[in-house]
């Protein structure tokens, strides 16, 4: 098994999680009973965790958003569903790593999964560009709704990058205009389209397949316009400014959902999903299952208009309006 990988912040449990690797080392050696002491430091080891875990400013949260033990696309499609095939090309010669989709069923529901993919170590991350995609990414992305839109499947889409490529090639094969084409193409689809931020959702990269009746997040997930590094670089010419960046940009789930812009947060298990990923996986299947059911209801002329207007009431601008010093961000 993988050493789990403890970030900063979970540093006063390293120490609990030493003893009680030697408790069970102990109990693998010899016959004695320590199921009881055993038990007192998991109790403790997990009060510690969800007292951490419920405090974690927008900085902390990136970096659970980016642990590379958090589960995957790939991981939750494997776990969801019931059946899966895997799905490749763009049909104009590209087959990306970085955004992988494919038919699948949960239950007796088929459906149409696609999402970005991050890899697990740095040969996989490079081979899967870290879950940035190129354009020929996105257009297999489209390739799949289109083939969702056909046949009237429900579409799923998980979303987890720090962005879109944005390499000397990616531009010169059109990457604005694959996520516009996307963005514009996502509006006319004539079923469920259900999107799940499941780690880091950054940038144009993020809403190429991000147009949804119903935008979700997990609970330590992060979705942003750019990556608070970017930000702070811009702004201040200073990168190490990132942790104020993501105060301002108000990149959190609760934040987002307080804002309009998420319909729901998935809670995550104590710790992080990647603390718990078969739980987490749980959650997300019985979450997409609901919203599902709800969606199936309406017609596809409901369907339509409701996704337009949930777009348009983003972003509203007031004018002549002076913003109340005591709500500023």
């Amino acid at each position: 098994m993988a050493r789990r990988v403890l970030l900063d912040f979970e540093k006063p449990l390293v120490e609990l999680e030493e003893q009680i690797e030697q408790i069970r080392q102990l109990a693998r050696d010899s016959e004695v009973d320590v199921s009881q002491q055993l038990l007192q430091l998991e109790t403790l080891a997990t009060r510690r965790r969800e007292e951490i875990f419920s405090s974690l400013s927008p900085a902390q949260k990136i970096q659970v958003a980016r642990h590379p033990q958090r589960p995957s696309t790939l991981d939750y499609i494997q776990v969801i569903t019931d059946e899966w095939i895997e799905l490749h090309g763009d049909r104009r010669g590209n087959d990306d790593r970085a955004l992988v989709g494919g038919v699948g069923r949960i239950g007796d529901q088929p459906v149409v999964l696609l999402g970005h993919q991050k890899g697990r170590d740095m040969k996989e991350n490079v081979a899967r560009n870290f879950g940035m995609a190129s354009p020929g990414g996105y257009r297999k992305a489209l390739r799949l709704m289109e083939h969702a839109d056909r046949f009237r499947l429900p579409i799923l889409s998980f979303i987890d990058t720090p962005g879109a490529y944005a390499g000397v090639k990616a531009e010169e094969e059109g990457q604005g205009e694959a996520i516009a084409v996307n963005l514009r193409e996502m509006f006319r689809l004539r079923v469920p389209i259900i999107a799940v931020v499941i780690g880091e959702g950054g940038s144009g990269g993020a809403l190429g397949i991000g147009v949804a009746d119903r935008l979700l997040m997990f609970e330590h997930s992060v979705y942003t316009v750019a990556s608070p590094e970017a930000c702070a670089s811009i702004l201040w010419r200073d990168a190490a400014k990132a942790p104020a960046a993501a105060e301002a940009l108000r990149i959190t789930g609760a934040d987002l959902l307080q804002l309009g812009l998420v319909d729901a947060l998935l809670k995550e298990p104590s710790g992080g999903n990647h603390w718990a990923p078969i739980q987490a996986a749980d959650t997300l299947r019985r979450a997409l299952l609901s919203h599902l059911a709800e969606l199936q209801t309406c017609s596809t002329a409901d369907l339509l208009e409701a996704r337009y207007a949930k777009y348009r009431r983003m972003g509203q601008v007031l004018e002549g309006v002076a913003p109340d010093p005591a709500h500023a961000p």
